[in-house]
């Protein structure tokens, strides 16, 4: 295996997306670039910014940003896949998820992509056995078109709420980079 992660952050690019619940993945994945004291630049080969860091005794960590709308994500996450050498049991994607009650976090390997159209393009391109951090979003309420609820920024008490599920997000990729996916859940899952 290489000697290195992707660790990928799904999102719409542009200011009308920031702070919307598609984007949470870059939130996520802000935290994480922060944390490490990573800034981020234009890959010269992919369309996605990038930040590196080697973890201290551990692996060499790319922190992705796919600059394509999510549906296109697929691209961009090939692309970086194959420059740097990392296999699809080294990939990390962050993404929103509907199915989950806001402020949820879960990890998984694999799995299909429950309508989320970043997942479906990535899937696409490498296949479905990359390592997800699942952050709940919750559901529409009514009968809200679940497209325009994921394009929403988060209401009030959601927006005081949400540093706290970022940094569990952040927690958990770091986790997993650390002491391998099934400890990670183990921590993150337990009661």
């Amino acid at each position: 295996m290489a000697d290195a992660w992707l660790v990928v952050g799904l999102g719409n690019p542009g200011p009308d997306y920031q702070r919307t619940r598609h984007n949470v993945g870059v939130d996520v994945l802000d935290e994480l670039c922060a944390r490490a004291g990573v800034t981020r630049s234009r890959h010269r080969k992919a369309v996605a910014s990038v930040g590196e860091r080697r973890i201290v005794g551990g692996p060499k960590v790319v922190f992705a940003f796919p600059e394509t709308f999510m549906n296109r994500s697929g691209g961009p996450v090939a692309s970086l896949m194959d420059y740097y050498g990392v296999p699809i049991e080294q990939t990390i994607v962050i993404h929103d998820e509907l199915d989950l009650p806001f402020g949820t976090v879960r990890l998984k390997r694999g799995g299909g992509a429950g309508g989320h159209n970043g997942l479906r393009d990535v899937i696409a391109a490498r296949g479905a056995d990359f390592i997800r951090v699942r952050v709940g979003i919750g559901r529409p309420p009514g009968r809200q078109d679940p497209a325009d609820f994921v394009l929403k920024r988060f209401g009030g008490t959601e927006q005081q709420e949400l540093p706290f599920m970022v940094d569990t997000a952040a927690d958990a990729v770091e986790h997993v980079l650390r002491d391998g996916l099934v400890a990670a859940q183990q921590a993150l899952h337990s009661p």
